[in-house]
């Protein structure tokens, strides 16, 4: 659940952002014609989309390129509520800002590749924490500073290991990207994701989604995905040393007592009792 969000607003556009959030949270976002910075302070978190799934820690940052997201925020840190600052990067707006500091090519014959991850910096930290004086004092707050919040954004990316250029940062955020069916459903067949934003993700609507899938696989996307989670169940309790809780997670299914309910329906026995039996 979002419980409170603060924004700041650049020529109608919302620029800069906090949202404080109550894990556990699945929350979709589309970045059509933006490009994204987001940084997350006090959580984990798992960013879905349709070329990638990409695990961020407490303190660490993701640049998003054009596409549909699913956040989702596991809070295994016992925090009550968990601070999200976004930063959108919209190409009319960064060419306003940086004029002809910048060639044209910025954002014609974009790269394309994934999202960047950022790791933990002390430079974004700072950043960051210059960003919380503003919202506390919002009144501050004007057009000429936010360009020069988002140029030093860009230049501490620019420092960072992440980044090589400020030429390829921009680039590739805007780049339009394709990816295959199957694909898609292989990479999210164990993520925490319902049909609707599998659908999604795939740029269909749900019928449609269900009939592209029932003609590729021969089945619904429920008993194929479940199948497929409970073999990857079975295989961990077989071999590995994790706990019910953790083989839950790892297979899709956030409410480890929804996974051994499920488990039992369709093996006849609880996960503690099939590992009782047939761990090595």
């Amino acid at each position: 659940m979002i419980t409170k969000t603060h924004a700041f607003t650049y020529k109608n556009e919302i620029l800069i952002e906090r949202a404080i959030v109550k894990p556990p949270l699945t929350h979709e976002r589309i970045f059509q014609n933006q490009g994204c910075f987001m940084y997350i302070k006090n959580a984990d978190a798992t960013f879905h989309s349709s070329q990638e799934k990409v695990k961020i820690e407490s303190k660490e940052a993701i640049l998003f390129q054009c596409d549909a997201y699913f956040i989702e925020f596991l809070n295994e840190r016992n925090e009550d509520e968990v601070e999200v600052i976004a930063i959108h990067l919209y190409p009319d707006i960064l060419k306003q800002i940086y004029e002809n500091e910048l060639p044209n090519t910025i954002i014609e014959d974009a790269l394309n590749t994934q999202s960047k991850k950022i790791v933990d910096s002390k430079m974004i930290s700072k950043f960051i924490e210059s960003l919380d004086f503003y919202f506390e004092n919002p009144s501050l707050v004007n057009d000429d500073l936010l360009e020069l919040k988002i140029k030093e954004l860009v230049l501490l990316l620019i420092q960072s290991k992440n980044i090589e250029s400020v030429l390829e940062l921009i680039k590739n955020l805007y780049t339009s990207r394709l990816t295959d069916f199957k694909d898609i459903i292989a990479l999210h067949t164990y993520s925490n994701l319902g049909m609707e934003e599998l659908a999604l993700l795939c740029q269909m609507s749900l019928s449609s989604f269900m009939r592209a899938f029932k003609k590729e696989f021969e089945t619904t996307p429920i008993k194929y995905i479940t199948n497929k989670r409970l073999k990857k169940a079975e295989n961990l309790l077989r071999n590995a040393e994790m706990t019910i809780s953790e083989i839950a997670f790892e297979t899709g299914y956030n409410d480890p007592q929804y996974f051994t309910r499920i488990f039992k329906k369709n093996t006849g026995k609880t996960p503690t009792e099939f590992r009782a039996q047939h761990s090595k």
